[in-house]
């Protein structure tokens, strides 16, 4: 299995055995979901303008990403364990917050704070699986995470609208905290051995193929979570109840959960190369349903692909980040994350006055060269690192 014996907690969290390290992985997602279903909520409910309200998104999901190059740089000198009890409790005070405000600038800042924390959880737990998981065990790992996050994000696409509209948005705030405390006392006595840091270490993280991978998840998170931010709202433009537009924007949920359970046998048949090209052109063709038709069947197969294609190339490339570096595997891993997070802000913030006009298929118009261009340079990159390790070109030893 390739473990790290250095930390007897990260060898069982991989495995899976212990589930209320994975539930970290649900509220993360569940936290970063739950906004998009809400926004035109939120507008009317709140008196903000469409703007502000995405404008308060794109903070949250700034600061989510930031602050994740300090938590690798924290969990690589202090452990694992510290990192997930300290952003559990940010979490729990940032969603109290969340509850309390209701105007502009205190609630952006109560969910940038909030995005701070909560952006710590899934990128540790990558890292845990990068530090006990080889080979095609560790693509089963992080497709079994994926899995359990993508429940929090189909928990939060299917109800968060619908509680925000009923009931009131702060609950949907209010059950990240729940969440948080949860977890908290499911941690009480868990330890872990803490690592040694070297600042030499640092120099990994920042070779240049490991820069070239960072901007493979700027682009990902500019094409995949930048359009999925809009899949909702275009079906509330066209017309879609905001209930039932939440179960059909969940539709991205149920192709992720698809694609993962497939993901084991096309690990043992295709090469990591080759998976980034085929859970490319899943997504070029998930876009061009919605740059076509803005239509609740295109949009919804639109979610459904970007799902799907999610399961495949995300993980792939994500996988590819775990091993890049693995002598500073969290600080690596969370600057991953925190590309992918500032791409996905970049684009939800640039794509709002698009949205304002009910533009959205010029928003997932523009995603479709961006596409092309994250596909070619995945896969050809990635080919080219292969080669320079020379590993086998099938199948995938030693990687995701």
């Amino acid at each position: 299995m390739g473990e790290d014996r250095s930390g007897p907690s990260a060898v069982s969290y991989a495995s899976g055995s212990e589930w209320s390290i994975q539930f970290a992985a649900f509220i993360s997602s569940f936290d970063r979901f739950a906004t998009p279903p809400m926004l035109l909520v939120l507008a009317a409910r709140t008196g903000m303008t469409f703007t502000e309200v995405v404008t308060l998104f794109s903070t949250y999901l700034l600061f989510y990403a930031l602050g994740q190059p300090l938590w690798g740089m924290v969990s690589d000198r202090f452990g694992r364990l510290i990192v997930l009890r300290s952003a559990l409790v940010g979490g729990l005070i940032g969603g109290i917050a969340s509850m309390v405000f209701a105007s502009f600038a205190p609630l952006t800042a109560a969910r940038a704070w909030t995005g701070l924390m909560v952006g710590a959880l899934y990128p540790t737990l990558m890292t845990l699986i990068g530090d006990s998981a080889q080979g095609t065990q560790r693509a089963r790992s992080l497709s079994r995470l994926q899995v359990i996050g993508n429940l929090g994000t189909a928990l939060a696409t299917l109800a968060a609208g619908t509680l925000a509209a009923l009931i009131d948005w702060r609950l949907v705030f209010g059950l990240t905290s729940a969440g948080c405390l949860a977890l908290l006392l499911a941690l009480r006595g868990k330890r872990e051995t803490p690592r040694d840091f070297k600042g030499r270490a640092m120099r990994h993280a920042f070779k240049p193929v490991v820069l070239g991978v960072y901007g493979l998840a700027v682009l990902e998170g500019m094409v995949m979570l930048g359009a999925f931010t809009y899949i909702v709202p275009a079906l509330e433009h066209a017309g879609v109840a905001v209930t039932v537009a939440g179960v059909l924007g969940a539709a991205y949920a149920v192709g992720i959960i698809g694609g993962a359970r497939v993901m084991p046998g096309l690990v043992e048949r295709f090469s990591r190369t080759r998976l980034m090209a085929i859970g490319g052109g899943i997504l070029l063709v998930g876009l061009v349903a919605s740059t076509v038709s803005q239509s609740p069947a295109a949009l919804t197969a639109t979610a459904t692909l970007i799902g799907a294609s999610t399961a495949v190339l995300h993980v792939s490339i994500q996988g590819w980040a775990t091993e890049v570096a693995p002598a500073a595997r969290a600080t690596t891993v969370s600057f991953f994350a925190c590309s992918m997070f500032l791409g996905s802000s970049l684009a939800t913030f640039l794509a709002a006055p698009l949205a304002d006009l009910g533009r959205f298929h010029m928003i997932f118009g523009l995603s479709l060269p961006a596409a092309a261009v994250l596909t070619l340079a995945a896969s050809w990159g990635h080919g080219r690192w292969m080669a320079r390790q020379k590993e086998p070109a099938a199948g995938l030893p030693g990687a995701v």
